[in-house]
């Protein structure tokens, strides 16, 4: 890629920018736009703007993520939102108070020198090479301005990251000493139950264990059940419910002046409703809907009396017991009554509790094996793309394009956009593997698997994008090199680092331009939902349920950003001229983000900021990859005074180790003294009880002895 070339790139990639900027403002303004751009205001029962249309112009979006207050983030979009934003606001300071030394110092230093000309292949990208480390001569006496400056970068780093660390502690402690009712506060799940003793059964075996060791406390058990079936059923119910609810508003809609009586719709019975007898879809519905009520009747005694499995949920009438019982051990074998703190009801993964101690383990293990490979074997095609996509290798592969290519203008922008937007489709088919994989090792809450997904997601983009694009498109261009002399192959990877900032400088300015453009504009789904409503839709049921936002989607956000941090990181002193755009990338993030979570996306879960040590540790893993990284370049640079940059990764390791004793332990487990502050109101035990049982379970017949049988009261 030339220098026109990358300029074309940010060119087309801001005009892209504007373009959205300016579609949102347009298509924000509508009344009838509303619930795509405001839907989190509409769910809370708000105005979608504030002081009305008249008041509002282009930029108030901008004014009122700046002034907005991280209280108001946590009351529109809860506390994950929040922390999200302190990640967001942690590597913006640590770019910024970086790039104030890296960009006056390291510039000048780099392209007043007369050239150690190490670009990777002839003619490429030279213009902006004279601005890195590539432009410095080996053992030259400037290196020392490079070598400062790693230094500052990790001192940055390691401050920065404390203030946050401290800062989210303090958020999550006020979140979980809030003065509100919530029912996971009251409870704890235990696994890995023994088996029934002979003349019990499993709820008096509960009740009677717990009862022993919470005398005045205990409150009432949930014993866990294998409810796959009833949730299918119920499933079906809500499924006959909405297409009642469809034909009777088709039927409404038909009730004309002319025609009063209206046409009651129709249906098939049979596949697709294509086929079969033609039958009265209201009389039809409403059949299916008593049959299978009465089917999910029964199938919910069969499910509290026969599937009882070995876990449960216990409550307790206050939350400091709660609290107290979740950090304790209460078995002299691990592998009995294991006991954790209560997620919220809805991140419940119920299939998952049943799974006993080392199988868990093993499963582990395996799904860590399954993931290593896919990491090696996805490198491949990762490396492939990487050096295939280059305009240039696609010449000599496929001759036959060789007539386009002569195209001026559209090399120029296949040059600046081909390998990028081939890398991020590619990579946008791995998340829900991960996380199918994550819950795979019985993990049994959905906040705890999209965080192990996300930290997957994360040593995979880093090991295949960063690591593999660089690996990849060296030994592509220099495979006969390293054939005759694979003794130079260490050197040419070294070399081959400032010229990768180029791949790198136009991904990162896509993603920032292109991606937060599309974000803000909400373009796809503002199209999707006025289909819907137009081809689709009958009840408004089904038009919420078009316009419904979803959340911000940490599983796949944080690792993407993450990717950001690394790339940005291990470049920011080879090529000081990708801080700027990490800064940008993260910056507009914020801000747009910021305008997102207050009036766009509903938290689908809330752990009061459980993320961020898993934040707090990739940060530090990339930090520590970028100061190898260093200590590698500055070998092949022959700097003698190189290995005075080994203590850099112990000091990270010794931080990640410190902050880890001092601040972890409350996101892993409840504190008394945060559970021990009052309460608004009296807790009400029986709403706390029933918060936790399944829709497919829940029933007016909560007294009925079939129902007793997995519910004890005591």
């Amino acid at each position: 890629m030339d220098f026109s070339s990358f300029l074309t790139s940010l060119a087309t990639s801001f005009i892209i920018f504007v373009v959205l900027m300016i579609l949102f403002a347009l298509l924000a303004s509508r009344p009838g736009n509303n619930v795509i751009y405001y839907p989190n205001r509409i769910l809370k029962g708000l105005e979608p703007l504030e002081g009305g249309v008249k008041s509002r112009n282009p930029f108030t979006w901008i004014k009122e993520a700046l002034t907005s207050s991280e209280t108001e983030v946590v009351a529109m979009s809860g506390v994950d939102t929040a922390v999200y934003f302190v990640f967001l606001g942690t590597v913006l300071g640590i770019l910024v108070f970086s790039g104030m030394i890296l960009l006056p110092v390291l510039l000048p230093v780099a392209v007043t020198d007369d050239g150690g000309n190490q670009t990777t292949s002839k003619g490429t990208f030279s213009e902006l090479d004279k601005l890195s480390m590539a432009n410095i001569r080996q053992k030259s006496n400037r290196l020392w301005a490079f070598f400062i400056c790693c230094y500052w970068v990790s001192i940055v780093s390691f401050i920065l990251l404390w203030r946050a660390y401290k800062h989210v502690a303090w958020l999550r402690g006020e979140a979980l000493k809030a003065p509100d009712v919530k029912p996971e506060q009251f409870a704890i799940v235990v696994r890995d139950i023994p088996a029934v003793p002979e003349g019990q059964t499993r709820k008096e075996q509960v009740d009677s264990y717990f009862k022993t060791i919470y005398p005045d406390t205990f409150y009432r058990s949930m014993i866990a059940t294998d409810h796959k079936k009833a949730d299918k059923i119920w499933e079906e119910l809500e499924g006959y419910k909405k297409k009642l609810a469809r034909a009777e508003a088709v039927f409404e809609k038909s009730k004309t002046t002319a025609k009063p009586e209206g046409t009651r719709p129709t249906n098939r019975t049979g596949l697709l409703g294509l086929c079969g007898s033609k039958v009265d879809s209201i009389e039809y519905y409403n059949e299916k809907i008593n049959e299978t009520i009465t089917k999910l009747e029964a199938e919910q005694k069969v499910t509290l009396r026969d599937k009882q499995q070995n876990a449960a949920i216990i409550f307790f009438s206050n939350r400091v017991t709660a609290a107290s019982a979740a950090q304790s051990l209460h078995a002299q074998m691990v592998d009995h009554w294991s006991v954790f703190a209560a997620p919220e009801p809805r991140q419940l993964l119920w299939p998952n509790l049943k799974i006993k101690y080392f199988e868990r383990e093993v499963r582990q293990y395996v799904v860590y094996f399954v993931v290593t490979l896919t990491i090696l074997f996805y490198i491949i095609p990762i490396a492939f793309i990487s050096a295939f996509t280059t305009l240039q290798n696609l010449v000599k592969l496929l001759p036959f394009i060789k007539p386009i290519v002569r195209l001026r203008a559209l090399r120029t922008v296949l040059e600046a956009y081909l390998p990028q937007i081939a890398l991020i489709v590619f990579l946008a088919l791995l998340p829900k593997l991960l996380l199918i994989l994550s819950k795979m090792e019985g993990i049994p809450t959905e906040s705890h698997a999209i965080r192990a997904a996300s930290g997957k997601y994360f040593y995979f983009t880093v090991l295949n994008v960063f690591i593999g694009v660089t690996l990849g498109g060296t030994l592509f261009g220099t495979l006969k090199t390293i054939e005759n002399s694979p003794n130079k192959l260490v050197s040419l990877l070294a070399a081959s680092l400032p010229g990768n900032a180029t791949f790198f400088l136009t991904y990162v300015a896509l993603k920032f331009f292109v991606g937060y453009g599309l974000e803000l504009s909400r373009l796809v789904p503002l199209i999707l939902f006025h289909l819907k409503k137009k081809y689709l839709c009958k009840t408004d049921a089904e038009v919420k349920e078009a316009w419904a936002p979803g959340d911000l989607g940490y599983g796949t956000r944080v690792p993407g950003d993450m990717l950001i941090v690394t790339i940005v990181f291990c470049y920011s002193v080879i090529a000081p001229l990708i801080v700027p755009f990490g800064a940008l990338y993260f910056g507009l993030g914020w801000l747009i983000l910021r305008n997102q979570a207050l009036k766009v996306y509903v938290p689908s879960y809330e752990s009061n900021g459980r993320m961020w040590p898993h934040i707090h540790n990739r940060i530090l893993a990339s930090l520590i990859l970028y100061q190898v990284t260093m200590l590698g370049y500055f070998g092949v640079q022959k700097f003698y005074y190189a290995p005075f940059l080994i203590p850099l990764p112990l000091l990270s390791i010794l931080f990640g180790f410190v902050c880890a004793k001092k601040f972890y332990p409350a996101f892993e487990r409840p504190t008394l003294e945060v559970a021990a502050n009052g309460l608004k109101d009296a807790p009400n035990m029986d709403l706390i009880f029933r918060a936790f049982i399944p829709p497919s379970l829940s029933s007016e017949k909560i007294d009925d002895e079939n129902f007793e049988d997995a519910r004890s009261n005591v």
